[in-house]
């Protein structure tokens, strides 16, 4: 049994694997109506628990659908229907669920939660995204770089904007697929010193640039995210848009990146906040290419989970 909680306690030989197997799908299915069920039909007889404390749109349907093209079924639940943490421990809920999946996906706010869960569940667990990382969405990422330029190793990544839990998975993959990385933003939203550490003692560059023009001269690939949350109070959203507009991705701030610079979002984006919609639609951007990959890329971590 292997559980998929964040990419830096993954090995990069599993990574790899992962990524690999990803593309072999996407291939296999390449011209095949979207609910056509893959040749090959791994996840049969098999059930996923999806559970969703934190509301989702890519996750629920690229889990869901992910899930039904290679055979199996879903329960998608809520964690306000299961009272999950509240009326019955994580653990206590942990062991139930095990004796009736195969395989659970948990979309929720603390690492603590998915740490639980996964201690004490008997069948793999997968994190959907918790306040501190987001490790299905980056292997989305890697997998549609490499898609469009060849090996991610080697190259150099800018994350503008705040450091985040998707910012955090970029940092891990850094040091697990061998790319450089620079952060640029203001420093009250500087990504976790831990987490740069990590890099480092892999041996590439990660650093923090406080200009983001100096900061993507030479980058390969220049990502942001949205710069509120959903749950964030007014008073939050405000001190962020003064805080992160100097950090917006625009075509003056590309076009200090190399010509052939990709540009990413995890989506969903506030268009002409933290990127511009002339870089959204321009030449640079794959972020439907990436948003599509979260499919193939989750399909690829169940099946490794699984050992199918």
């Amino acid at each position: 049994m292997q559980s998929f909680l964040d990419i830096h306690t993954t090995s990069k030989q599993d990574l790899r694997s992962i990524i690999d197997g990803a593309r072999r799908m996407k291939d296999a299915r390449n011209g095949a109506p979207k609910g056509t069920p893959d040749t090959e039909q791994p996840l049969a007889n098999r059930m996923v628990a999806l559970i969703f404390e934190k509301p989702s749109t890519r996750t629920r349907v690229s889990f869901d659908l992910g899930v039904r093209q290679m055979g199996g079924q879903t329960m998608v639940l809520s964690g306000k229907e299961m009272q999950l943490g509240h009326g019955e421990t994580i653990a206590d809920t942990a062991r139930v669920m095990s004796r009736y999946v195969d395989l659970i996906m948990i979309r929720t706010f603390e690492e603590a939660t998915l740490q639980e869960m996964a201690e004490y569940a008997t069948v793999p667990v997968i994190n959907g995204l918790t306040n501190r990382t987001h490790p299905c969405q980056i292997m989305s990422d890697v997998m549609t770089f490499e898609e469009h330029r060849g090996p991610i190793a080697g190259k150099k990544v800018v994350w503008s904007g705040d450091g985040n839990n998707v910012c955090a998975s970029m940092i891990h993959a850094a040091g697990q697929f061998g790319f450089d990385f620079t952060f640029t933003g203001p420093p009250p939203l500087d990504p976790e010193a831990e987490w740069l550490d990590f890099a480092r003692a892999q041996g590439v560059n990660a650093q923090i640039v406080r200009d983001p023009a100096k900061a993507v001269e030479g980058a390969d690939l220049v990502v942001t995210d949205t710069w509120v949350s959903m749950h964030d109070p007014q008073s939050a959203k405000e001190r962020r848009h003064n805080q992160l507009r100097g950090y917006q991705v625009n075509r003056a701030l590309m076009d200090r990146a190399r010509p052939d610079a990709l540009f990413m979002h995890c989506l969903p984006a506030h268009r002409d906040d933290e990127v511009t919609s002339e870089v959204m639609d321009g030449p640079n951007s794959v972020i439907w290419d990436e948003a599509e990959n979260r499919l193939h890329a989750q399909k690829a971590v169940m099946r490794w989970c699984l050992g199918v």
